[in-house]
């Protein structure tokens, strides 16, 4: 299962209920950034989630709405969370200007209060486990360089507990062997296999988040059955050539995408301030009904049923 924290879903400028792009994703021991436009760190304070291992960014494009927010963000890791390194990943035009904000203006003359590791991407995998897979992968906005990000658990095989009771397989650490694919040996000299208590393998969680895009034609293989696909929302169908010329979005363009690709669940983003919020919802739920329109603060758990939205304490 993924966790994901939208701390900011406005596009361009901020407005009152809005802050600028900058959404966390937690997978078990992994936290990650995904952009950080100005005001990341006050939305994550005031999400109550905290700094506590988020060492890892990721950047969609170097727009000044999706990096802002660095200077102060990595400052804080530094000398105020005691981290000792950040890991920042983009493609080479964003990291160039990244490097030129922290090295230039936030740290001249090389004083950052923590190393700041600059990692180029090209479209592959970023990182892997036994557990989960991050690629990335080119989408198309203004100039070169920007990226989507593609999270996948890898398959796994569910444990069937009826089988292992027929089998007198107890409660405890012989179960978390056979989960984790080790036969045991039984107190009455029984060696029971993993594939005896195992099922065929189920695909992992897919998740899909891409930032800012203006066209999708060539996205539909990486987001075909998704389970979850966070994608921008600048602008109405009625404003589909300022869309065009901007390099963004429509609604209606995006739940197309997510209809033709077999996503389960569509969270749209990066908002523009001349529309209410309903307008958006109500323009892509007539194309994909579940959809929904995100809000700072929104928080959803990705599983293989889909995206469920976590009600706000």
């Amino acid at each position: 299962m993924f966790e994901l924290i939208f701390l900011g879903t406005s596009a361009s400028a901020p407005s009152v209920h809005r802050g600028l792009s900058a959404h966390m994703v937690l997978y078990r021991e992994h936290r990650f950034l995904i952009d950080c436009g100005e005001g990341t760190q006050r939305q994550i304070l005031h999400s109550g989630l905290g700094f506590k291992r988020l060492n890892k960014v990721l950047l969609t494009h170097g727009h000044l709405d999706h990096i802002l927010g660095l200077g102060g963000f990595v400052s804080t890791l530094g000398r105020w969370e005691n981290m000792d390194r950040v890991d920042i990943y983009g493609g080479r035009g964003t990291l160039s200007r990244v490097s030129d904000l922290l090295f230039r203006v936030v740290f001249p003359h090389g004083r950052s209060p923590l190393h700041i590791e600059l990692n180029t991407i090209e479209p592959g995998v970023i990182m892997a486990d036994d557990k989960f897979t991050l690629t990335a992968f080119p989408v198309q906005h203004r100039g070169p360089g920007c990226f989507g990000f593609l999270f996948e658990e890898e398959p796994h095989h569910p444990f069937l507990a009826e089988k292992a009771a027929m089998l007198g397989v107890p409660f405890g650490p012989e179960r978390a062997q056979l989960v984790r694919g080790e036969a045991v040996t039984l107190a009455d000299g029984r060696t029971i296999q993993p594939e005896d208590v195992l099922g065929e393998a189920l695909s992992g969680t897919k998740y899909v988040h891409i930032g800012d895009v203006g066209h999708v034609e060539e996205l539909l293989p990486i987001c075909q059955d998704a389970h979850a696909l966070v994608i921008e929302a600048t602008y109405l169908e009625e404003d589909a050539e300022l869309a065009r010329q901007f390099g963004h979005m429509t609604a209606a363009q995006a739940a197309t995408l997510a209809k033709e690709a077999n996503v389960n669940t569509l969270i749209l983003t990066h908002l523009s301030r001349r529309y209410n919020g309903r307008v958006i919802r109500q323009e892509a739920r007539s194309i994909f009904p579940n959809t929904y329109v995100a809000r700072d603060f929104d928080h959803f758990q990705i599983t293989r049923s889909g995206a469920e939205k976590v009600a706000r304490e």
